[in-house]
């Protein structure tokens, strides 16, 4: 078997192509691409966008002809070719490295210095054979050297431009996350450099010298407010034929795993655990009510990349540190620490925010964004929140639970320092008793809270915050997983030793209830749990012994009482 390299950082198609990485085929989305003019397609950070642009760049390339066949020949697009490859100048732009100035003027100068050089270069390096005798105005002006370009195009009756415009919304939503709202305003209203530019697009589009174009980003706020001078943009991220266009889907990701456990001979036992990992860990992210869920492909190929350069061992850290940066947006978003404290609340206790289909919508505006109803969209657009269903948004998965509560956690000053903690987790790798495992957990990390603070908790609290704890002192060993998915349903809490430590094949699956404090007396005497939890434990444990025989599984169940006390059963 072939043994593939793993495309971690790797965001330019050819290089992946010819150097002997995995590659997830999405050339089939060209041909959606082509029913429209202007397509803008969004999508979180890390999903892999700038890498699909760079497909369009060599497909749309005519400089690329004479390696269509090697880039594209065993792709599904190049067995069903829609007629447009290789047939435009490709003017790839990517705002990403747009930096961010105090004032509109070292805004422009800034964009300038991004954007010239790529247009200057199309003229006088890429496609020089068609540009002989052809001279930019004197001027830095972005708009006015790529109107240059397409004036003469139209003129000359040269191959059409083809734009790809990738993060076309970087820059300014830095300036959002860092409080420059009126240099935002200033940037996308009236006469200001950005909208000129667009409406240059425009111009060509309509003049057919820009034959086609594709812009990629994160929000549709700059868009939308940007839609005066730019009309023409086709807002596609919602339409279903693009739901699974970036991102890797369950039948993508089997074939992902099962490529680099052949490839690189790595132990097929290990595949079943696996599998619950990353699913556990990147999958769950559903772009439209009712879709398929799908993995984040970049996070998914971080532990990948991970997983073979150590011979098959499994990550210490599960999760790309780069995620935690994006939580500057929720202070941003929430205007402020009150509103973070509770709409991390919400998400915590509860799991899920609300929100109607009215309002999930391809465009809406910088002022709809920090609008506190509006938080699911625009955690969504994010990456943050996903969709459960018609009426509720839900964080997709153990990465996004654990960067949130941990967010919660600081925010609240509830995380404690290490020495809080470290006599029960040394117990418990000594004991690997539940037991001792919870009762630090209740007796340090839930005796920070006042009496109040327990009537508004509940089950999911009580699952998120002990999951978050044990993961942060504990991964080293251990992999934990909420809601662990069963044919007869989801797992409330798991503890399994990492393959390698003497633990490993040990699992212990955990069912929670959380009562009231007004019902201690009757709990607290409880001799066993109720006949239906230790029935529905007993039937996750029953699915996981067939989904891996030769571990050994123990199941306990636990009721918290409020700060009143709680039980333990193993049964």
């Amino acid at each position: 078997m072939r043994s593939y390299k793993i495309p971690y950082a790797v965001m330019n198609y050819a290089q992946l192509r010819e150097d002997g990485y995995y590659y997830v085929d999405k050339s089939r989305y060209i041909t959606e691409l082509e029913k429209y003019q202007v397509p803008v397609f969004l999508r979180p950070r890390r999903f892999g966008k700038s890498l699909f642009c760079t497909m369009l760049d060599y497909y749309y390339d005519l400089n690329e002809t004479d390696r269509f066949e090697s880039l594209f020949g065993d792709t599904w697009i190049g067995q069903h070719p829609t007629g447009r490859q290789n047939s435009y100048m490709v003017l790839h732009l990517d705002f990403s490295i747009v930096s961010v100035a105090e004032n509109v003027r070292d805004m422009e100068k800034n964009f300038g210095i991004a954007m010239n050089k790529s247009i200057r270069g199309f003229a006088e390096i890429t496609y020089k054979k068609y540009f002989s005798d052809f001279r930019f105005s004197e001027t830095t002006n972005s708009a006015d050297l790529l109107s240059d370009l397409v004036t003469y195009i139209s003129l000359n009756d040269l191959p059409q431009m083809y734009i790809i415009i990738d993060e076309y919304d970087n820059f300014t939503n830095q300036l959002i996350t860092s409080n420059k709202d009126l240099l935002y305003s200033e940037l996308t209203t009236g006469d200001s450099f950005l909208r000129t530019f667009f409406k240059v697009i425009k111009e060509g589009v309509k003049t057919l010298g820009i034959g086609g174009v594709f812009i990629t980003g994160v929000l549709p706020i700059t868009m939308d407010d940007l839609t005066s001078g730019f009309n023409i943009a086709q807002m596609v991220t919602l339409q279903p034929a693009f739901v699974n266009m970036l991102g890797f889907t369950y039948e993508e990701t089997e074939a992902y795993l099962l490529a680099i456990f052949d490839g690189y001979g790595f132990d097929k036992s290990l595949l079943p655990e696996i599998r619950q990992i990353i699913r556990n860990n990147y999958d769950g992210y559903r772009f439209l009510p009712g879709a398929e869920p799908i993995y984040n492909s970049t996070i998914l190929t971080y532990f990948l990349n991970d997983f073979t350069i150590n011979n098959g061992t499994i990550p210490d850290e599960l999760i790309d540190e780069n995620l935690r940066t994006d939580l500057g947006w929720i202070k941003r978003l929430t205007l402020g620490e009150v509103r973070a404290k509770e709409m991390l609340h919400q998400l915590v206790y509860e799991g899920r925010l609300g929100y109607t289909r009215e309002m999930l919508k391809s465009k809406f505006t910088r002022e709809q964004f920090f609008r506190k109803e509006f938080y699911p969209i625009s955690l969504y657009y994010l990456g943050m929140t996903t969709l459960a269903d018609n009426f509720n948004m839900v964080l997709p998965n153990n990465t996004m639970r654990t960067i949130f509560v941990d967010y919660y956690n600081t925010l609240n000053d509830l995380r404690g320092t290490a020495d809080k903690y470290i006599g029960f987790f040394e117990q418990f790798t000594k004991d690997h008793s539940v037991e001792t495992l919870f009762a630090g957990y209740y007796r340090v990390y839930l005796g920070q809270f006042p009496a109040q603070s327990f009537d508004k908790m509940n089950e999911n609290f009580i699952r998120n915050t002990f999951y978050e704890l044990c993961n942060r002192y504990l991964s080293s060993e251990y992999l934990f997983a909420l809601e662990q998915n069963y044919p007869s349903g989801r797992a409330d809490w798991e503890i399994t030793g990492r393959p390698g430590t003497p633990y490993h094949k040990n699992k212990q699956i955990i069912e929670f209830k959380y009562f009231p404090s007004k019902d201690a007396k009757h709990i607290l005497a409880l001799e066993v749990p109720h006949p239906e939890d230790v029935e529905q434990v007993c039937r996750y444990a029953a699915d996981a012994k067939e989904l891996l025989p030769d571990f050994h599984i123990r199941q306990f169940v636990i009721y918290v009482v409020a700060n009143k006390g709680y039980k333990i059963w193993e049964v």
